[in-house]
């Protein structure tokens, strides 16, 4: 990962983790974990084909950019825009609630 692309990525990566499940944070945290590398490219790759069938039940197109966030791990040209979408949807999702 390039320094700069891979900390913006961290970044908006926890973002997100105060808004997940505890099961979910740690099957995120494990999964980004560079020793999880085996296990992180078939899922992402399984991920991104499954999303190509989405028109089945269950798989759909939700799971394209669950992989692509999961490849962009160890493919430095995916994660300054990935980072950007984050970015982006935390921005739109994550705000504080006003009272």
């Amino acid at each position: 990962m390039s320094k700069a692309s891979a900390s913006e990525l961290d970044e908006q990566f926890r973002r997100f983790e105060p808004h997940l499940p505890p099961r979910l944070l740690k099957a995120v945290r494990w999964l980004r974990q560079p020793s999880a590398l085996w296990v992180r490219l078939p899922a992402a790759l399984l991920l991104i084909a499954g999303g190509f069938i989405g028109f089945l039940p269950i798989l759909g197109f939700w799971m394209v950019p669950l992989g692509l966030l999961l490849i962009a791990q160890d493919v430095p040209f995916l994660q300054r825009p990935l980072a950007r979408v984050l970015r982006w949807a935390a921005d739109r999702w994550l705000k504080p609630k006003k009272k």
